[in-house]
C-alpha cells in the first residue's frame, strides 16, 4: 500500500544528487519507521501510470528526526531526472513503507564499507547509527569520479574529525588512481580483511568489490550486498498466481514490491532463508509473465533456462506473473 507524504526540505548534495526530508504524520510514524540500511520505494507519475523506484534512506533513525532519502540523476532516467528537477519542499511525494535487508546485525559490530557512487547512501545510515547508538569501529571505501561528484563530503569529514578513532574514511578517485580495479581496491581493504563487508553501488562497482574482497580473504559468506541496478519497475500494480502447498492462489502485487513479500503478506508459508539472493531457498519456477531479479549471487545460466528466479529478488515486469513452487 502507498501512502502520500510531504517533502519538507530538497539538500542539492552535488550537482548530480539531491535528498528529499519527508515529513513523516504521526499517524504514520509506525509505519514508516526504519532500520539503518533500508529504502524507500517512490511512485513517480509516468503517462497514465506510474514508474517505481527504490531509494535508500541516507538519515539514521537515531540521528535524525525525518527520513531522508538521495538521489542521484541517472542518464535518461525518468524517475530519478524527474525527482531531481520538479520535487520542491512542499510538495507531496507518494511511497511504500520501508524495505530492505542491507541492515547489520548489530551497531557494535566492527564494518568494512565499500561504496561507489550514490551506494554511499544506505552506508551513510549505517556509519551514523553505528557511530550515534553502537560501539563498532568502521572502516570506509568510498569511490568517485573527483571530488565534486562526492555525496555527503562535508559530512563525512565532521564524521572522521568527531569520531576519527572509530570511523578511517579513504576516499577512491577515479582522476587520481584510475578506475577501481580489484588487485588494488585489495590492497586498500586488506588490513580490514577480517571484518564483515558490506558493498553498496552500480553493478560494476559491485562485482569489481566483491573480487577485491575475495583477493583480499574475505569468505563469502561474510559479504553482503545492496545493488543499484535498474531505474524503471513497472507502471502499474500487477496481479501474481502462485501454486504453492497444493492450492494455487491469485494475489494482488503492489508496485514496488517483491515477489516473496507479496505471498507472505497473504499469509502464505513459502520457502525463505536470507532474502538477499545468496541461498536459493526462495527459488521457484516462472511459468508465464515477466519479472527482475534485484539481485542473484545463486541461479546459473541452467537454472534461468528451466523459469527459476529468486522470489526474494523479484519485481514484476508484467501485468500477470505466474510461478510455482513444485
Amino acid at each position: 500500500m502507498a501512502y502520500r507524504l510531504r517533502v519538507a526540505e530538497v539538500i542539492a548534495e552535488t550537482a548530480e544528487a539531491h535528498s528529499l526530508v519527508l515529513a513523516v504524520p504521526p499517524e504514520l510514524s509506525a509505519t514508516f519507521s526504519y532500520l539503518p540500511g533500508q529504502y524507500l520505494t517512490v511512485l513517480v507519475p509516468h503517462g497514465s501510470g506510474s514508474v517505481a523506484r527504490s531509494y535508500s534512506l541516507s538519515s539514521s533513525p537515531h540521528t535524525d528526526t525525518n527520513p531522508k532519502i538521495t538521489i542521484k540523476r541517472v542518464r535518461d532516467g525518468q524517475a530519478s531526472n524527474w525527482l531531481c528537477d520538479h520535487v520542491q519542499a512542499g510538495d507531496e511525494l507518494e511511497l511504500l513503507p520501508p524495505a530492505g535487508e542491507f541492515t547489520p546485525g548489530s551497531l557494535d559490530d566492527d564494518l568494512l564499507l565499500l561504496a561507489g557512487g550514490s551506494g554511499i547512501t544506505p552506508v551513510m545510515a549505517i556509519i551514523k547509527s553505528v557511530l550515534a547508538h553502537g560501539h563498532g569501529r568502521l572502516a570506509l571505501v568510498y569511490a568517485n569520479r573527483d571530488e565534486s561528484s562526492i555525496i555527503f563530503a562535508g559530512e563525512l569529514a565532521e564524521l572522521g574529525r568527531r569520531h576519527g578513532d572509530r570511523l578511517r574514511v579513504t576516499h577512491w578517485l577515479d582522476h587520481e588512481r584510475g578506475a577501481p580495479d580489484p588487485g588494488a581496491l585489495a590492497a586498500v581493504v586488506t588490513p580490514w580483511a577480517g571484518l564483515m563487508a558490506y558493498i553498496c553501488g552500480p553493478e560494476p562497482f559491485v562485482a569489481i568489490a566483491r573480487e577485491a574482497l575475495q583477493e583480499a580473504g574475505v569468505p563469502h559468506d561474510r559479504v553482503r550486498v545492496e545493488r543499484f541496478a535498474f531505474e524503471q519497475v513497472r507502471t502499474a500494480d500487477a496481479t501474481l498466481e502462485v501454486e504453492l502447498d497444493g492450492q494455487t492462489h491469485r494475489l494482488a502485487w503492489p508496485t514496488g514490491t517483491r515477489m516473496l513479500d507479496v505471498v507472505i503478506e497473504a499469509g502464505l508459508n513459502p520457502p525463505f532463508s536470507c532474502r538477499q539472493g545468496h541461498c536459493g531457498a526462495c527459488a521457484c519456477r516462472l511459468l508465464s509473465g515477466e519479472v527482475e531479479m534485484i539481485n542473484n549471487e545463486i541461479l546459473e545460466e541452467e537454472d534461468f533456462a528451466e523459469g527459476y528466479v529468486l522470489a526474494c529478488q523479484s519485481v514484476a515486469r508484467s501485468e500477470h506473473v505466474s510461478v510455482t513452487y513444485y
